[in-house]
């Protein structure tokens, strides 16, 4: 991208951002979790893994803005290194299953005929199943580590980006630029990679942008009935499974404050999607 065409786009972004409150307040969301997530975990006060007996379940106060667990752990410095671990399951597990799903997509949706109806038969079998019901198949058949969480997430993401690069493919694969494009000798995988696949990411960054809401719940989901990370790993889902427990004690902040944590972290995903719909497609320019 030449200076130029970024300066436009900036101005672009600066644009939509202006005239959508939300959506800017989405993006800052979005950013501040980013910050804290690479550098909170090196400026929290308590170790989040350090037990103090004497000091268990104490509400917030000065010395421990969100309280204190079971075990005398900082609620505080444990929701900021929670932080970084459920973004990166989210990030790395989104970004597996677009990277993959919208390449067979794409090269499905532009071959068409067969392989195109085996694919689509395949990803709507897919689909027909709870989608956190085979998650938990798989986390636990694989073990409950991260990297099995990452791959479960991934696969049920998948199919949300078959399918979608296949439709979006299918509709411009026989339209002029891409015919002149196959005029001037290039390739059908240059095809569907230079010129296909490029045109539709503006229109999939709605779904990334929900993806990863939605992955977020998805890993918290399996933490929380003790099929995802495992204790006393930091994480948004084992807080508030541990919590649950002293919810009829009074000890409230052993479940809200992570649960905001997480209502947040997916309000701002998706609030965020329809806001990069607007910067990334080309057609929203005047």
């Amino acid at each position: 991208m030449s200076s130029v065409e970024a300066s436009s786009t900036l101005r672009h972004a600066a644009f939509v951002l202006r005239g959508n409150p939300l959506t800017a307040i989405a993006a800052a969301g979005a950013l501040v979790l980013a910050l804290i997530a690479i550098i909170g975990p090196s400026l929290v006060p308590y170790d989040p893994v350090a037990s103090d007996v004497p000091h268990a379940l104490q509400p917030p106060s000065a010395s421990h803005w969100a309280g204190t667990d079971q075990l005398g752990h900082d609620v505080f410095s444990r929701l900021i290194v929670a932080t970084r671990l459920d973004l990166a399951i989210a990030v790395i597990a989104v970004g597996i299953s677009f990277a993959i799903g919208a390449v067979i997509g794409s090269l499905c949706g532009y071959a068409g005929g067969r392989l195109d109806r085996a694919v689509g038969r395949f990803v709507d079998v897919l689909m027909a199943f709870p989608l956190f019901v085979l998650a938990m198949a798989m986390a636990a058949a694989l073990g409950n580590r991260v990297e099995n969480i990452v791959i479960a997430t991934a696969i049920i993401n998948l199919p949300f980006y078959i399918r979608f690069a296949r439709a979006e493919v299918n509709v411009r694969r026989n339209l002029g630029w891409v015919e002149a494009a196959r005029a001037c000798g290039d390739s059908h995988l240059s095809v569907v990679l230079r010129f296909l696949l490029p045109n539709i990411l503006p229109a999939m960054a709605v779904q990334m942008s929900l993806n990863l809401g939605w992955a977020i719940l998805n890993a918290a989901g399996l933490s929380f009935i003790g099929l995802g990370v495992k204790p006393p790993t930091p994480e948004w889902g084992i807080m508030v499974a541990e919590g649950a427990r002293f919810i009829s004690t009074g000890r409230w902040w052993l479940v809200t404050f992570p649960g905001l944590a997480l209502m947040l972290s997916v309000l701002c995903f998706n609030l965020l999607g329809d806001g990069l719909r607007d910067i990334l497609d080309p057609r929203m320019r005047t």
